[in-house]
């Protein structure tokens, strides 16, 4: 059973300023929630009797049995699926170790992405395109908030996420890494050459890249259209966009 102030918790981790004040986060379903049981310390799990009894070996601190009614009290979602958990939040990464990181790996950027959808989407696509480390602007989405969590899609158990001023990170990185942007009036990232290492940023949805983080990109990508000079849509949106150009990056690494 539930109690009324486990009910409250849950929901209050709904709340950014609860999560850092915690440090934790919530994660729900079968499959998000299974996916980010081997790498989180998991505080809480409450689950229905079916899934108890599918998964009898569970790893976490508390485990609650609970009806589908306390799910949907408990749930984010519109619709509830069995179980969802509390996550503690990984530590985060020591500053001085983000331009290492770049120096060593191909990582991403996302700057001002506001969507929860788009950043839990573009963890996805980093999850599937081999890229470990995204750094995130401060106003970027929350990548522990409970829309974006459940976006990942348990990503988030393959993908660190470090929140960090970007202009700061470019910065301490060094001028001799690659920054590259997809930009109106960039090359065409199919014919331009692309790097191993290095960042890759991805700006917001409506404004792109913001003007202190543009100047300090050094290699500017256009997604051109097809057929070239065809009328067409304005813009592609953010995770499509990202997706198209880390699956070229990867492509040439082939």
């Amino acid at each position: 059973m539930l109690s009324k102030n486990k009910l409250k918790f849950l929901r209050q981790l709904a709340l950014k300023k609860h999560r850092d004040a915690e440090g934790l986060f919530l994660a729900e379903g079968p499959k998000v929630v299974g996916d980010l049981l081997p790498h989180f310390a998991c505080l809480l799990l409450c689950a229905t009797t079916d899934y108890l009894a599918a998964h009898p070996h569970l790893s976490a601190n508390e485990v609650i049995e609970i009806t589908e009614r306390e799910l949907q009290q408990a749930s984010q979602l519109k619709t509830p699926r069995q179980v969802l958990a509390v996550f503690r939040q990984p530590a985060p990464l020591p500053e001085a170790e983000h331009p290492i990181i770049l120096r060593q790996r191909l990582c991403l950027a996302l700057d001002g992405v506001q969507d929860p959808g788009n950043v839990g989407t573009i963890l996805r696509i980093a999850d599937w395109m081999g890229i470990d480390h995204v750094f995130c602007s401060p106003d970027t989405a929350d990548a522990f908030a409970p829309k974006t969590v459940q976006a990942t899609m348990g990503a988030l158990a393959r993908v660190a996420v470090h929140t960090t001023d970007l202009p700061t990170l470019i910065d301490h990185a060094g001028a001799e890494i690659p920054v590259f942007a997809t930009t109106l009036d960039g090359d065409d990232l199919y014919a331009d050459p692309l790097s191993t290492t290095g960042l890759i940023v991805m700006g917001n949805e409506g404004n792109g890249v913001s003007a202190e983080v543009l100047r300090r990109v050094n290699r500017r990508l256009y997604i051109p259209n097809f057929p070239s000079g065809r009328a067409t849509s304005e813009s592609l949106n953010v995770a499509i966009a990202t997706a198209l150009t880390c699956g070229e990056f990867r492509r040439r690494q082939r």
